[in-house]
């Protein structure tokens, strides 16, 4: 079995209290990254809406795609 399908199993078996502490944890790192990297949060607006675009439309085009 691959990574994804080892993966999607694991998934498959989520409890609430997993999905919220997933969330929480991935939040928390988001965190640390923007404190231990400052300049990540002197951006200008446009840039964190650009990558939002991209990182957003890139696993829909594949979705589509397949």
């Amino acid at each position: 079995m691959n990574l994804f399908g080892w993966a999607n199993q694991k998934i498959g078996k989520f409890t609430c209290i997993d999905m919220a502490l997933t969330k929480f944890s991935v939040a928390a790192f988001t965190l640390m990254i923007a404190k231990l990297w400052p300049p990540l949060l002197s951006l200008e607006w446009h840039w964190y809406g650009l990558v939002f675009a991209v990182l957003a439309i890139v696993p829909l085009w594949n979705f589509w795609r397949a």
